[in-house]
């Protein structure tokens, strides 16, 4: 082993203590030059899981994003801990598929994100953000997680799902507690109580829409779920339920957490901060660069279904192969100054994966929830500042804030008309 690669060889990156202040982008720097693809044993938290090989760099993370035969989804689970979820829940998901059942499942899903159906709810979104923006008249402060930034995209998503208002905080419980069961405040019940209750409960749920669906069919993503076929035939009730679940859970923490670490950029940069509110043209670059350097999920893993080399290293089949993208999106061999917030660097980014199959759906949904969120938030509020210290979530999954402090300033004069 090179010498560089021994300066890292003790790096554990599932160690929690890392990631306590959020993604460790110190660390990931310096395995991206000195060893791209790590091993990591396994660490005491987790005693029964095996050890894991962390590719860190966009080229890398590319290649095995695009080789699903050699790098598979399905024969191990989609993130880091694979006892998380009992890997029959995760196989229920097209991201846990491999092709070709995985193409045929995601293609129905489409039906739900085309450009029009996209494009039809641009109107409703802008509502739901500016109906929430208004509970906060009269108010001096705001947690931008709490009060704008979940309300928004919960409507968001359970509006395409069919789901009424009043359930938004229950399923966005159910969310942020699934996918950060390593976090006290997001899962108290750790991932027990996901296991326990949560899962029942959506199952319980999910199971009633469906009949109802059934009895009834309405224009609505569940309905999509319900009565589309694959080759002839209708999705399995697992299918059914953890396709539910899949969408829910991208709708509820993705823009959540993008805008979130988005806005907290441009309040510690006043200066480009201005730029956007003086030129709210300019805000389709700020998404693009909040989403390369706050990408909502920290990785998705594959599981290699034979021996290979990657960048050097002997990984063998049945490894776990762990693409990091809080790192391949700040790697310096694509970006000058990777570290650097810049709403006019427009980048090609791996937010959304690294092409191939597995490339999010619902991207264009995303782009335009995040442009409109940033584009209302900083009409009605161009004073907003931050009013204490951001607090991350302490997962290894989920790159998000759970709280975001802020001091929301003057309203704008022309805001709201």
């Amino acid at each position: 082993m090179a010498s560089t690669e021994q300066d890292v060889k003790g790096i554990e990156l599932a160690d929690g203590e890392l990631w306590r202040d959020g993604p460790p982008y110190h660390v990931f720097r310096e395995l991206r030059a000195k060893c791209p693809v790590h091993w990591s044993e396994r660490i005491e938290q987790y005693p029964t899981e095996a050890g894991f090989w962390s590719v860190t760099t966009a080229d890398d993370v590319h290649a095995v994003s695009r080789d699903w035969e050699t790098y598979s989804s399905a024969t191990g689970g989609v993130t880091v801990f694979a006892e998380i979820f009992p890997l029959e829940l995760v196989q229920g998901m097209f991201i846990g598929m491999d092709p070709p059942r995985h193409d045929k499942v995601k293609a129905l899903f489409q039906r739900g994100f085309t450009p029009k159906r996209i494009a039809d709810h641009e109107d409703r979104i802008r509502a739901i953000v500016r109906n929430v923006l208004d509970r906060l008249d009269d108010r001096e402060t705001c947690d931008l997680v709490g009060d704008v930034a979940q309300p928004v995209v919960s409507r968001v998503i359970h509006s395409f799902m069919g789901t009424p208002p009043e359930d938004d905080a229950l399923w966005a419980r159910i969310c942020n507690a699934s996918m950060a069961p390593d976090d006290p405040d997001m899962a108290p019940e750790g991932i027990e109580g996901v296991l326990g209750k949560d899962l029942p409960e959506l199952f319980a749920r999910v199971r009633k829409m469906i009949a109802d669906r059934t009895e009834q069919p309405t224009d609505d993503l569940t309905s999509v779920l319900v009565h589309g076929e694959v080759e002839g035939e209708k999705l399995n009730e697992l299918e059914i339920v953890m396709g539910f679940f899949l969408l829910i859970l991208a709708g509820n923490d993705s823009t959540k957490a993008t805008y979130c670490s988005g806005m907290r950029a441009l309040m510690e940069d006043p200066v480009q901060k201005r730029e956007l509110v003086e030129n709210p043209g300019l805000t389709p670059g700020a998404v693009e660069e909040s989403l390369r350097m706050f990408p909502a999920f920290a990785h998705f893993r594959r599981t290699a279904t034979t021996d290979t080399e990657l960048h050097g290293q002997n990984i063998k089949e049945g490894d776990k192969v762990v693409m990091w993208y809080v790192s391949s999106n700040r790697d310096e061999s694509q970006y000058e100054d990777p570290d650097r917030f810049d709403i006019h660097r427009n980048p090609e980014h791996q937010a959304f994966g690294a092409g191939g199959r597995h490339f999010c759906l619902g991207t264009a949904l995303a782009r335009l929830e995040l442009r409109i969120m940033i584009e209302e938030t900083l009409a009605r509020y161009p004073e907003i500042e931050l009013y204490g210290a951001p607090v991350a979530a302490e997962a290894l999954f989920v790159n998000q804030l759970k709280s975001l402090p802020v001091r929301l300033g003057a309203t704008a004069p022309t805001a709201a008309q």
